[in-house]
């Protein structure tokens, strides 16, 4: 396994200064109410890199009241549309100007590669800010032809105080994601990033102030699933809930939301993405693709290509290939310009992968490639490629969140919709051929909710995201999402006399 910076050790000297370390709560850096912190571990070396103010129920409460009361009481959701998209803009500005310090949070905290979140995580989320910056002014409600003596007309609503609960693996695109459709809709919020990635967050949370938002509409409380999630969940007086993660949370945010105050709720959730190569496609090509869908974010992306499907008549020149290209794949310090993927996020998910591994080879499947860590010190995992999996195996259905892959030969196109479909996930899936009539064919038959044709990650801020089945519900990117953070009022007067209706 090729390895970059002394196999896989890291340049300490990339380690920014950290800055912001305590909850943001109304426009300030606080102490969290106890008192307590947590550490957050550079996946590098395994080693602290700060400590960080633990949000608890008590502080969410604090949060909520403060974007509460800005909801209600401040300027946010009565600015004009476009005196909120100026506000916006200035902050995707002030988020360009500094995106190398960002980049490096993301790189020591979630083991991203420093090179790729400079030129594109934190440029997008910038872009991302401008793309519904755009939106906030052309917020409208129609006129309805009304079948009585009715003159009838909607509004749309910002529908007030919202809970994030975003993931690790994308900290930068995932708060941008959820954050700036809600503030064009004129929402308020409480943010909670993940407990193993808070850094880039209160980073953000610090720029928005510079920028003017006003106090109380953003709001960043890093803490625990069990408990800053869970009183997010469950909080009477958050209006709509946006949680991107895995399955097993968003069933009890669900939940939560069903016993409080029965919350709009949006769930993009977990996958098993399948993608299909047919024997027309171009090998070299569809080996890119691949081994790009399943080891980009050293896997740890949702919409990951964790099964990929290959026709027989190309199968073993393709499993050659892809093999081949996996060995020269490059493991290190993400600060290293030549290294093409970091360390995992955390002991935890390093050791969840490491299993998932071994069940794979208990079951049966042959290990072509990979599967033994990287180096002496970190969370650094090879490229790891089963073949002859079979559909009950665990690393055929469970969602691994790492770079394995399950690869497999399938005959006809109808065994390979049967197979892709074949989970109970419908996050995305890839498909690569020539053929116009097998790409619509397959696209309409695959219960996914992004299908992707000759391409893979192919994302846009114009696009919408979501999953079918147990991948969630509701829309991110595109005016899709905006949607979800705005309520339609109807209005309705009698009208006399008048010569039509």
């Amino acid at each position: 396994m090729s390895t970059a910076s002394s196999n896989g050790a890291p340049s300490l000297t990339n380690v920014p200064i950290i800055k912001f370390t305590k909850l943001f709560i109304n426009g300030d850096f606080v102490d969290s109410v106890s008192g307590k912190t947590f550490e957050t571990i550079d996946p590098r070396t395994g080693e602290v890199i700060a400590r960080v103010s633990e949000g608890t129920k008590e502080d969410i409460d604090i949060a909520v009241k403060a974007a509460r009361y800005a909801f209600d009481f401040g300027p946010w959701p009565r600015l004009p549309g476009v005196e909120r998209a100026k506000l916006m803009m200035k902050f995707a500005d002030l988020i360009e100007q500094n995106t190398e310090e960002l980049a490096a949070l993301d790189a020591i905290d979630a083991g991203k590669l420093y090179h790729l979140c400079k030129a594109i995580d934190i440029p997008s989320a910038a872009n991302t800010l401008r793309y519904y910056a755009g939106a906030a002014d052309k917020i409208h409600g129609e006129v309805l032809k009304a079948s009585r003596e009715l003159h009838a007309y909607t509004l749309l609503e910002p529908i007030g105080v919202v809970g994030h609960i975003i993931p690790w693996n994308f900290p930068t695109a995932m708060f941008f994601i959820k954050v700036a459709p809600s503030l064009a809709a004129g929402c308020t919020m409480v943010l909670k990033p993940a407990e193993q990635t808070p850094l880039s967050a209160l980073f953000y949370a610090h720029l928005a102030k510079l920028a003017g938002i006003p106090d109380g509409v953003i709001n960043v409380v890093p803490g625990f699933g069990p408990i800053a999630g869970a009183a997010v969940s469950s909080h009477m007086d958050i209006d709509a809930v946006s949680f991107t993660g895995s399955t097993q949370t968003g069933r009890k945010i669900m939940e939560a939301a069903a016993k409080s105050n029965l919350k709009h709720v949006s769930l993009e959730l977990g996958g098993k993405s399948p993608l299909i190569i047919f024997d027309d496609a171009d090998i070299e090509k569809a080996t890119e693709l691949a081994l790009l869908g399943i080891l980009f974010n050293k896997g740890e992306v949702c919409v990951a290509s964790s099964r990929v499907f290959v026709q027989e008549g190309i199968y073993h020149e393709f499993e050659k290939k892809l093999v081949e290209k996996a060995k020269t794949w490059v493991v290190g310090d993400p600060f290293d310009p030549n290294v093409q993927q970091g360390p995992q996020v955390d002991k935890k998910q390093f050791e969840k992968i490491l299993s998932y591994i071994e069940h794979g080879k208990k079951e049966g499947a042959t290990l072509l490639t990979g599967g033994k860590t990287v180096g002496n010190k970190g969370y650094y995992i090879e490229p790891t490629i089963f073949s002859n999996i079979k559909d009950d195996m665990l690393i055929a259905q469970d969602e691994i969140f790492g770079p394995v892959m399950a690869l497999n030969k399938f005959k006809t196109v109808e065994e390979a919709i049967k197979s892709a479909n074949n989970t109970r996930y419908g996050l995305a899936a890839g498909i690569v051929t020539k053929n116009l009539d097998i790409a619509n064919t397959m696209s309409r038959s695959i219960r996914a909710g992004t299908i992707w044709i000759n391409c893979y990650f192919a994302f846009g801020d114009d696009i919408p995201f979501g999953g079918y089945k147990m991948s969630g519900f509701g829309k991110d990117h595109g005016l899709q999402a905006l949607q979800k953070y705005l309520q339609v009022k109807s209005v309705v007067t009698p009208i006399y006399n008048s010569p039509w209706l």
